[in-house]
C-alpha cells in the first residue's frame, strides 16, 4: 500500500508558504509563479490555513474586494485537514472527497514537511492500478 511518503519521494517536498499578514494579491502572485494552486498560511512555525484559487476566486473575486488590500487571514480556509508522512494514499483519498479539499499539508511531529494535491493522490492511484493490470497480464501471458 502506497503512502504519502512515497508521492513526496517522486514530487518532492517544497511547500510555499505566506503568513496570514499577506496582502491576497502577493500570495496569488507566489501561486503564478510557482504554478500551484494553493499555499499553505504559517505563523511562527505554526500551521494556520491554507489559500487556494477557490478561496480567492469565491470570497474576493466575486464579492467585489481588492486582493491589493485584503489580508490573506481574512480569506484562507482555516478548517485544516492534515495527513502524516505514513498515511496511505486511500485514506488521502477518503479524506478529500469526505470533506471536499483538495490540499492536505504533510505534518510529521508537528512540522510541516509537505502538501499534496488531489491531483497528486489520483496520479498514484492510477499508476498503482496500471501498475497492478501489467502484472495480472504478465501472469495471463506467462501462463499460456
Amino acid at each position: 500500500m502506497k503512502t504519502v511518503k512515497h508521492i513526496l519521494k517522486t514530487k518532492g517536498n517544497a511547500v510555499w508558504t505566506v503568513n496570514p499578514n499577506t496582502k491576497v494579491f502577493d500570495a496569488l502572485k507566489l501561486m503564478a509563479e510557482k504554478n500551484i494552486g494553493a499555499v499553505v498560511v504559517v505563523e511562527n512555525n505554526q500551521l494556520k490555513g491554507i489559500l487556494s484559487e477557490r478561496d480567492y476566486a469565491r470570497k474576493v473575486a466575486l464579492e467585489g474586494l481588492s486582493s491589493h488590500e485584503i489580508s490573506v487571514e481574512k480569506i484562507m480556509s482555516n478548517r485544516i485537514f492534515y495527513v502524516n508522512p505514513n498515511t496511505s494514499v486511500e485514506e488521502c483519498m477518503a479524506l478529500m472527497t469526505e470533506k471536499r479539499i483538495r490540499h492536505l499539508p504533510v505534518l510529521e511531529n508537528e512540522k510541516l514537511v509537505g502538501l499534496i494535491s488531489i491531483g497528486d493522490v489520483v496520479k498514484e492511484m492510477l499508476d498503482d492500478k496500471n501498475f497492478v493490470i501489467s502484472q495480472l497480464e504478465q501472469y495471463i501471458i506467462g501462463s499460456r
